[in-house]
């Protein structure tokens, strides 16, 4: 195993162990936060239906809001974080399953499904573009990339606290140092997206709500 491979295995054990901390608490905490969020990009997913993967999905919070033209497909890099998310499945009769999955390496057919929804999860992963290439491979021609993320100021004051919070907030299981210019170089790069929705989201509007269809 390279040394790349080496410290990309060892950062994903370290946000899965930052998630597996979180699990007790995280639908008090990211709950209200996020909730605006999370209902956007439910509201997206639905109007499409059919096949719906949603990476991250943490303790199942969203999962009762997608209408149940969705069959949908949990995966998270936490299995602790996850048990919560089994539990309220079983609540649910559109819910394919859950399982312990890594967003950079995704055990799917290209075009598997009609929608990947991504919510607040690209800037903790360790290698985000090759998460993101991930979910272009999977989703289907025509189909969506729904994503709600953090994204950093790129320069200026606010760039500068940015920067230097990274090392605490790494630790926690997200980037705060993450600018827009990521997504759009990475679409340009691959070559099968195009982003066709960008709106901004709360807290303090540090958040946006990006839509790719895959061409």
């Amino acid at each position: 195993m390279g040394d790349d491979r080496v410290q990309t295995v060892m950062q994903t054990q370290k946000v899965a162990a930052a998630y597996d901390r979180w699990a007790p608490i995280y639908d008090l905490v990211f709950g209200p936060v996020f909730r605006r969020g999370r209902s956007l990009a439910i509201d997206a997913a639905n109007r499409i239906g059919g096949r719906v993967l949603e990476v991250g999905c943490g303790t199942g919070i969203s999962l009762p809001q997608y209408s149940g033209r969705c069959r949908l497909y949990g995966i998270d890099i936490s299995d602790g974080i996850l048990e919560k998310a089994r539990e309220r499945a079983k609540t649910l009769n559109n819910v394919e399953a859950i399982a312990v999955m890594d967003a950079e390496n995704l055990a799917f057919e290209e075009g598997a499904f009609d929608v990947v929804v991504a919510q607040y999860v690209v800037t903790a992963v360790p290698n985000p573009e090759r998460a993101l290439d991930e979910f272009a491979r999977t989703v289907r021609r025509g189909g969506e990339i729904v994503i709600t993320t953090r994204i950093g100021a790129g320069k200026g004051l606010r760039g500068r606290i940015e920067k230097a919070l990274m090392p605490i907030t790494s630790r926690l299981g997200f980037r705060t140092e993450f600018p827009i210019e990521r997504y759009t170089d990475w679409a340009a790069a691959n070559g099968t997206v195009t982003l066709i929705e960008r709106s901004p989201l709360p807290p303090l509007g540090h958040f946006e709500l990006l839509r790719f269809v895959k061409n």
